[in-house]
């Protein structure tokens, strides 16, 4: 019975044999060097592979898109709030997109910094008690 099987195993691989051959291509990551400058931009937090990384495949037939505004530049161009108070609330912006909101401390000179959104706040030095 087994014998059976191998033959009619043998027999469709006579017949079928020009259908199965496969064409196999052999695959190297050691030999990857980026073709494309833009693929290897730094990221907002500083991601940037080496050129003969295999992760940098993804980026061999498209551009890989950063985002060039990051948001601690953005932040850092929005000026400090001047408040008169020794205790500032900030909730971000309030709603859904805000944050859960938190109170800062004004007493010390300069400025403060919100920890959830970057917004800085600034007692004036004549209201210093």
């Amino acid at each position: 019975m087994a014998t059976t099987k191998v033959r009619l195993v043998q027999a469709f691989r006579n017949q079928l044999g020009p259908l199965l051959i496969r064409h196999e291509a052999s695959f190297s990551t050691t030999s990857i060097v980026l073709k494309n400058a833009e693929a290897n931009l730094p990221t907002h937090t500083g991601q940037k592979w080496d050129e003969s990384d295999f992760r940098l495949t993804r980026f061999e037939n498209t551009t890989k898109y950063v985002n060039t505004r990051f948001a601690i530049d953005l932040i850092a161009q929005v000026p400090p709030k001047e408040e008169k108070s020794r205790i500032v609330s900030c909730d971000g912006g309030g709603g859904p997109l805000g944050h859960p909101k938190v109170y800062i401390n004004l007493d010390k000179p300069g400025n403060h910094t919100c920890g959830y959104c970057g917004l800085r706040f600034l007692k004036p030095e004549d209201h210093h008690h």
